[in-house]
């Protein structure tokens, strides 16, 4: 038994079933992606093909052999369009089933119990971390909607305008500032015609 199988096999998983989803989704993991948990399908009658479920740190798949286990249909969804993750036991075996944000449903039956319960274990740390990282960003969303809000106060108005400078007044300080020489006559000039241009 190969090593990295062994530690999928703590509830009597098949060991020929996962060695076969293990080297089937080896290749199909995403960077980063680790499988966590398979859960292989036990159903009471002959069994040559049994449907599998594997979570990995990104994705719920779902395992679906064809064709007495000749070929293999992949169905997987991103945790964050996992909505809830249900287990349902019965007498032969549990259920485990994963609704979708839009509403899809997809399950597997027959599941041996122990497993379900696992399954169900591992899928409920995976949603809660999911509804953290929602809430997270329903709060930034928020908080960008109310950076956006422009609050604006009115200005008081001046009770007491502005005096109003005498133009006689001023044409007199700017004749004595070019007297005493501080200014140069253009300067005289210019502001000059600025003042009588105001009258």
């Amino acid at each position: 038994m190969s090593n990295p199988i062994r530690k999928f096999l703590n509830e009597d998983q098949d060991p020929k079933a996962i060695e076969k989803i293990v080297g089937k989704l080896g290749s199909l993991l995403m960077s980063g992606e680790i499988i966590e948990y398979i859960a292989v399908q036990k159903k009471p009658a002959v069994n040559l093909s049994p449907d599998a479920i594997a979570l990995t740190t990104k994705r719920v798949i779902f395992c679906r052999f064809k064709n007495l286990g000749l070929s293999m249909e992949l169905e997987d969804y991103v945790w964050k369009d996992v909505y809830d993750c249900h287990m349902k036991e019965s007498i032969l075996g549990a259920e485990f089933s994963v609704k979708t944000i839009s509403g899809q449903v997809s399950k597997v039956d027959y599941l041996p119990k122990a497993q379900a319960r696992r399954l169900y274990t591992v899928a409920q740390e995976q949603e809660e971390k999911q509804r953290e990282f929602r809430r997270q960003q329903d709060l930034e969303d928020k908080r960008a909607a109310a950076g956006n809000v422009n609050v604006t106060t009115a200005q008081p108005q001046s009770t007491n305008p502005q005096p109003v400078e005498d133009p006689v007044a001023s044409l007199e300080k700017l004749k004595a500032l070019l007297d005493r020489g501080l200014i140069e006559q253009s300067e005289y000039d210019a502001k000059k015609s600025e003042i009588l241009g105001r009258l």
